[in-house]
């Protein structure tokens, strides 16, 4: 089992259910929307999800949709992951969803959009060049689970 991290979290609304972990079903934590939140089709906006957190040094918050979020909602995240790094740990540094609406549609105080985990950071990289990765070849992009 790994380490327990402490993360220190400030709420901009008390309207919004506390986070918990619930470590038996997912390691992904759920966010909300703290304000209500109406979008016509077309529509981007940032959505605020009302925490501000101290991200524990060399890792990082990778927050994307919840699987049920463009059913419910009719929105897709913009840019489809957003990164959250430990240097975003100021008093104001609110958490939002940059949102892009499909349909018109309306998002309530409370209303579950995404999920957050953290991830330790990247190792430092160094590239090789070389003219042969001397492995067989899988296929071609796009080739698994083809006959």
């Amino acid at each position: 089992m790994s380490e327990r991290k402490t993360i220190r979290i400030k709420y901009f609304s008390d309207k919004i259910e506390k986070l918990t972990f619930i470590g038996d079903k997912s390691d992904w934590i759920d966010l909300r929307a703290a304000e209500e939140i109406t979008m016509k089709a077309g529509e981007v906006r940032l959505i605020p999800l009302g925490v501000a957190m101290v991200l524990p040094k060399g890792y990082e918050a990778h927050v994307v949709p919840r699987s049920s979020t463009f059913k419910n909602f009719g929105i897709i995240q913009t840019n489809h992951m957003g990164i959250i790094d430990e240097t975003y740990c100021g008093d104001n540094d609110q958490w939002y969803m940059s949102a892009y609406a499909l349909r018109d549609t309306v998002i309530h105080v409370n209303d579950r959009i995404c999920q957050f985990r953290i991830m330790e950071h990247q190792p430092e990289l160094v590239f090789e060049e070389t003219q042969t990765l001397g492995n067989v070849d899988r296929g071609g992009f796009g080739s698994t689970g083809k006959a």
